[in-house]
């Protein structure tokens, strides 16, 4: 087995307006202390060679509902759209059309519950011809999600004869985790897995008018897993 390098990155992104009163520069200069922050961690460890040849493609899963952190469904749509593209593109075979091909063995009941079950997929009747069929060399199967890890502050709004404002300072912090395991359906084999941890802190400063700094950190999570997956499959490294 060999470990791949780890990737660490740090983001950090401001918001500006024009022209702003003193309120507005009371906002500003909070907003460049506390800036939405983003910290992405990428690992992937690698078992086996990968390659894949034209007219190849892979098809990529949410995990089991029966896992406790099943990947979100916009996060599937984003990871597949993003492996589409760019000089790496993956061809992407629809996971419905091959969940329907696979009737009944990819319904939720007889579903694989983790990626070690799937090679007990292969064994079902008519599954390695279906596979086959389609030139499907990949499965990757995603397991994850984001959660919110922590909070604080405060943000009050009120209006009057006068006009309206807010006050106040409210912040949250996200952690979205991802990990893609990637099966070689040519031998039946684990590949590896490729992973990504996006910490993020939004926050909402407000001396009359809020500032949104929003962290989006599922998006960085599909744009770090995305890039890796086709350098992993591929075996090129990652695209800056």
């Amino acid at each position: 087995m060999k470990l791949q390098k780890i990737k660490a990155e740090t983001h950090t992104g401001q918001q500006q307006t024009s022209s702003p009163g003193h309120a507005g520069i009371y906002v500003l200069l909070l907003s460049a202390a506390l800036s939405g922050c983003m910290t992405t961690r990428i690992e992937h460890v690698k078992d086996t060679s990968t390659g894949i040849e034209a007219g190849e493609s892979i098809v990529i899963f949410a995990s089991s509902y029966h896992t406790s952190n099943p990947a979100e469904d916009d996060l599937i749509e984003c990871v597949t759209k993003r492996v589409q593209s760019g000089s790496g593109k993956l061809q992407v075979h629809p996971e419905a059309e091959f969940r329907d091909a696979l009737f009944p063995w990819l319904e939720p009941r007889t579903a694989p519950r983790t990626a070690e079950d799937l090679p007990e997929l292969l064994e079902r009747p008519g599954v390695w011809e279906q596979v086959h069929e389609r030139d499907i060399r990949y499965i990757v199967w995603i397991q994850g999600d984001t959660e919110r890890t922590s909070s604080g502050g405060s943000l009050s709004c009120a209006a009057g004869p006068g006009g309206g404002g807010c006050f106040g300072l409210a912040w949250w912090e996200n952690l979205s985790a991802y990990e893609a395991t990637i099966w070689d359906l040519e031998d039946g084999t684990r590949a590896g897995k490729v992973s990504t941890n996006v910490n993020g802190t939004s926050v909402i400063p407000a001396l009359v008018i809020p500032v949104p700094l929003i962290a989006r950190t599922q998006a960085a999570a599909c744009k770090g897993l995305a890039k890796q997956l086709q350098s992993f499959i591929t075996e090129s490294p990652p695209t800056t």
